[in-house]
């Protein structure tokens, strides 16, 4: 706890603490006593940001002689580390896939990083961070490590120091940051909060290989939630998370677009997918939360302007198989 607690002080010398709303229409729709925590008011649009601060805080203190890190993302991530290089003085690389979200590109240059399209999935922009960590001798920072984990914490004891006596906790899962963040705080406080992990039943990597007890590599087709459209889970992040859960519950493309349009005509926050996953998944498991009191994470609210209108307008784009 100690460690949380420092990550926070950190944290919040560069943001202020994020609400938690409880938003009348989303409690009705929902038929719980839902609370919402609004990671998407953050300077880069998400939850990630804490772990980077945390990460390159340490980085800048341990290893003064490096100038900087490399990292891949699909853009939440490397919003964090841009971000956090620019405010601490450091350099920052991040390797997208081509055909990454066009946004969050933007912003991640606007950050300051030098942006690099590689390959076709995460995975491929991954190892070629590798590559680039050898051969212009920066910093490899990985999408998930403790000290990620400790910063995104920082969130889950805002959370739960403002919302008192939580049945469930409903939060997207990547790889795994958010759920063993949230994991490490209620261990920490005695609490009773049940952690429930959402995924996307066309990115199931995570889901299955939660209910089988080994990792799975399962290609992700989601078409909106890219955020957690993971081939497979982190074997780090697997470990810390999967002991740690209630469950892992799989939501649909259409669930995920609904509760964005859900979102904005409720409370006029814009929810990219991911971050609108973990509503879908309370709004799926209402029957089982009468009467409860429950939160769900909204990780983030980084979506490209043409996808968002498409959801708004209630269009679907063809499933590509």
């Amino acid at each position: 706890m100690p460690e949380v607690q420092g990550a926070a002080a950190l944290v919040h010398r560069f943001l202020p603490p994020t609400p938690q709303y409880r938003w009348p229409i989303l409690a009705q729709e929902a038929g719980c006593d839902l609370w919402i925590k609004h990671e998407n008011h953050t300077p880069t649009g998400s939850f990630k940001m804490r772990g980077g601060l945390v990460y390159l805080d340490w980085l800048r203190r341990t290893h003064p002689e490096i100038e900087g890190g490399v990292t891949a993302t699909r853009g939440n991530h490397g919003q964090s580390i841009a971000f956090a290089a620019q405010q601490l003085g450091l350099r920052s690389v991040v390797v997208v896939p081509h055909g990454n979200s066009r946004e969050k590109n933007a912003a991640m240059r606007a950050f300051g990083a030098e942006l690099i399209e590689h390959g076709h999935d995460f995975h491929d922009a991954d190892a070629y961070a590798d590559e680039l960590a050898v051969s212009r001798a920066l910093h490899r920072v990985l999408s998930f490590h403790p000290l990620l984990v400790q910063g995104v914490a920082s969130y889950a004891l805002e959370l739960f120091q403002a919302v008192t006596d939580l049945d469930f906790v409903y939060v997207a899962a990547g790889w795994g940051s958010g759920a063993a963040g949230l994991a490490a705080v209620r261990n920490a406080l005695g609490l009773k909060t049940k952690i429930v992990a959402v995924s996307s039943s066309l990115a199931p990597s995570y889901a299955r290989s939660i209910l089988a007890g080994r990792i799975f590599d399962i290609p992700p087709r989601t078409r909106i939630a890219d955020g957690i459209a993971v081939a497979r889970p982190h074997p780090r992040g697997f470990e810390l998370v999967r002991h740690q859960i209630e469950r892992v519950v799989e939501v649909s493309d259409d669930a995920v677009e609904a509760a964005m349009r859900l979102y904005f005509r409720a409370t006029h926050n814009v929810a990219e997918g991911a971050g609108a996953a973990s509503l879908a998944a309370v709004l799926q498991e209402s029957a089982l939360l009468a009467g409860k009191k429950v939160a769900a994470v909204l990780t983030g609210g980084n979506v490209d302007s043409d996808v968002y209108r498409r959801v708004l307008s209630n269009g679907l784009e063809p499933r590509q198989e």
